[in-house]
């Protein structure tokens, strides 16, 4: 009885299976032509356009910068003065110092001769207690607000800084982030293209800027970072912005607007209560509780995306860092989805909830688990010989191709479209690092997802410290690489 119950279940598991894997052929295989004809629309839609005409435009929205900042007095100066620069008619900036430990709240006082002023402003949306609002007799400084508060989170430093902002769109970004200076006019442009379905939100691409020449808070030479970890996040990076956002994009699925850099309508962000500080996957959580207002109200809306590379951060080349932010990035997909696990499979939240909930749930969310799951599955069956070494092989062979085909193909998007990388050596380095991430790399990825599944269970929260090694101008690079020649 006992071994009639076992290998029923042995034939269930393996049907089921079966299925999740021509699944999973079928739904990347509809990411790349979906992303495929995302990026043809856009490309040809935007080969034409003055983004100039925006700049000067009187119908433009006005934009409010939010930067939280916690700790940052090495770089925030430097930082600031990039985002002032931005080019641009009607904006704001906004840095909100989150209890700071270090002089960062003093560097930028210094910097840009701030003041403590009476601002007056309504709390909309309760936060940690505000200590002070600075602003600047300098009238070159005009654009700029820095917010003093208790430490709270950067979700909590975010609704302190849409209490304050005063303009229609906001733009959330980390405050290490390179803009470029047209960022702005490229990702209001969107909002400004609202017919029959108000945008709520618009995303925005984020490039990886480790090894590449900095210069006046601009990327002037792209290279892939030298790890292999690091060109493992430039080839992911491609496959989640350039086919997935732009796959989900095409068919208004979007569930995930990075927190790096975000745009969004002030007056539905306030509608749901702004960002929900309980969660590390604040970004997320936001624009599915936007969606599902707007579903719930029955009013027709969209979510944006913006392929064009605007928005540079660093990425970990530490192993250990990297396991932190992938650890947070599933704790985070799985409280979002636990919030509002209510939407799922319900024709009443559309694609939202019929289509988009239910990938994340499945590739997303249970992703590591199914992968930890099939792996057991294949080793009972080859315990019992009951496993044909050819199908094996073949199955690891058709995985394999798979996983070289979409990476393959977001990066020939990045080629075709914006041709960042013009050095063919790096275009090796990229192939190489595709070769290798499935057998050196997937199997991590898959390990820190477990355990962000096990931390969730247990409780274990907290973001972990993110290190950085500051970004490097290509005399910096120089001078670097000739010390290190000398040594």
């Amino acid at each position: 009885m006992y071994n009639f119950l076992f290998y029923f279940l042995i034939e269930v598991f393996g049907v089921i299976f079966m299925i999740l894997s021509f699944s999973v052929i079928i739904v990347y295989l509809l990411i790349m032509i979906f992303a495929a004809l995302e990026m043809r629309d856009y490309r040809r839609k935007n080969r034409f356009i003055d983004y100039q005409d925006i700049i000067t435009s009187p119908v433009a929205p006005g934009v409010s910068i939010l930067a939280p900042a916690f700790n940052e007095e090495a770089t925030i100066v430097n930082n600031v003065k990039s985002l002032l620069s931005l080019h641009y008619g009607k904006f704001e900036v906004i840095i909100i110092n989150d209890g700071s430990k270090d002089g960062t709240l003093e560097k930028l006082v210094e910097a840009f001769q701030l003041q403590k002023t009476d601002f007056f402003y309504y709390s909309e949306i309760q936060t940690q207690a505000i200590r002070g609002v600075y602003r600047s007799e300098n009238k070159s400084f005009r654009r700029l607000t820095v917010i003093d508060k208790e430490n709270g989170g950067k979700a909590d430093a975010l609704n302190a800084g849409i209490n304050i902002s005063q303009m229609e769109i906001l733009a959330c970004i980390d405050v290490d982030c390179i803009l470029s200076s047209d960022s702005i006019t490229r990702m209001v442009r969107p909002f400004m293209e609202e017919t029959n379905k108000k945008v709520i939100a618009v995303g925005g691409a984020i490039g990886i800027a480790n090894n590449c020449d900095i210069k006046d808070g601009t990327v002037t030479k792209y290279r892939v970072p030298d790890s292999l970890l690091g060109r493992f996040q430039v080839v992911e990076y491609c496959r989640a912005f350039l086919m997935g956002r732009m796959a989900w994009s095409r068919i208004n699925g979007l569930m995930l607007i990075s927190g790096a850099f975000g745009f969004f309508k002030k007056d539905i962000v306030l509608a749901v209560g702004g960002y929900f500080p309980k969660t590390v996957g604040e970004d997320m959580e936001l624009v599915v509780r936007m969606r599902r207002y707007m579903e719930e109200k029955r009013i027709p809306y969209r979510v944006g995306f913006v392929p064009d590379p605007l928005c540079w951060t660093e990425v970990p080349e530490d192993e250990e860092v990297l396991a932190r932010q992938r650890n947070r990035w599933m704790r985070g997909t799985i409280e979002t989805l636990q919030l509002h696990q209510k939407i799922g499979l319900k024709s009443k939240y559309g694609v939202l909830g019929m289509v988009s909930f239910p990938f994340w749930t499945v590739f997303e969310k249970l992703a590591p688990v199914l992968e930890l799951v099939g792996l057991l599955y294949t080793l009972t069956l080859l315990v019992l010989g009951d496993f044909s070494a050819v199908y094996f092989i073949a199955l690891l062979l058709m995985v394999y191709l798979l996983s070289m085909l979409v990476s393959t193909f977001s990066v020939l998007f990045e080629q075709l479209a914006f041709n960042n990388y013009k050095n063919k050596k790096d275009l090796y380095r990229l192939i190489g690092t595709i070769l290798l991430e499935p057998i050196l790399i997937h199997p991590k990825i898959v390990w820190w997802g477990l355990k962000g599944h096990v931390d969730f269970i247990i409780g274990r929260g907290g973001w972990g410290k993110m290190i950085r090694t500051g970004f490097k101008s290509a005399e910096e690079r120089k001078n670097l690489d000739s010390q290190s020649i000398a040594s």
